[in-house]
């Protein structure tokens, strides 16, 4: 099996990422609600920031079911994830696009994780994203499943953190 860093990734390939336990702090039986309730995780923004020049297109997608349950609304999440990327721009990085599904995970559907429904969304806005050229980097087995059901380059941050991963990748490729 090789590792991330054998692989020739460049401008051509696109970084799907997990909000929750990859870029910040996951709540115990809860969700982030509220940017007071948001904490990054130590050295992601500038690991975002690294990363963002590696990568041709960098991608969110987050399972966000809190929205489904009534725990918060589409504005509250919007306005969440317009301070993280102002914060991320802040210390150079880049988010090119953000996925959610405010589904409930029950109902099963074609958008929450492992299913593919967000990343074909961001194909479909961004037709150079091409699956094999894709790395996903998450913290669940749902993450990584989404990942390999579509041909993905998979990295479980059990075993590498996001600053980790931006370390090795910009090691051996700039």
């Amino acid at each position: 099996m090789k590792n991330l860093s054998d692989y020739p990734i460049d401008k051509s390939w696109t970084l799907f990422l997990d909000r929750d336990g990859v870029i910040n702090r996951r709540l115990l039986d809860d969700y982030v609600k509220r940017w007071d309730e948001f904490e990054f995780l130590p050295g992601v923004k500038e690991a975002i920031a690294k990363l963002s020049r590696i990568f041709g297109r960098v991608v969110i997608v987050s399972n966000q079911q809190g929205i489904g349950k009534g725990l918060m609304t589409e504005k509250d999440l919007d306005y969440i994830h317009s301070m993280m990327v102002h914060e991320i721009e802040e210390a150079g990085g880049r988010i090119d696009a953000i996925y959610h599904c405010p589904e409930l995970k029950e109902k099963n559907p074609e958008c929450r994780k492992p299913k593919p429904g967000m990343a074909l969304q961001a194909q479909k806005d961004f037709p150079e994203i091409d699956f094999e050229k894709s790395v996903m980097i998450g913290d669940s087995e749902s993450d990584i499943e989404f990942g390999k059901r579509l041909g993905m380059l998979t990295v479980f941050t059990k075993k590498l953190t996001l600053p980790e991963i931006s370390k090795l990748l910009r090691t051996n490729n700039i």
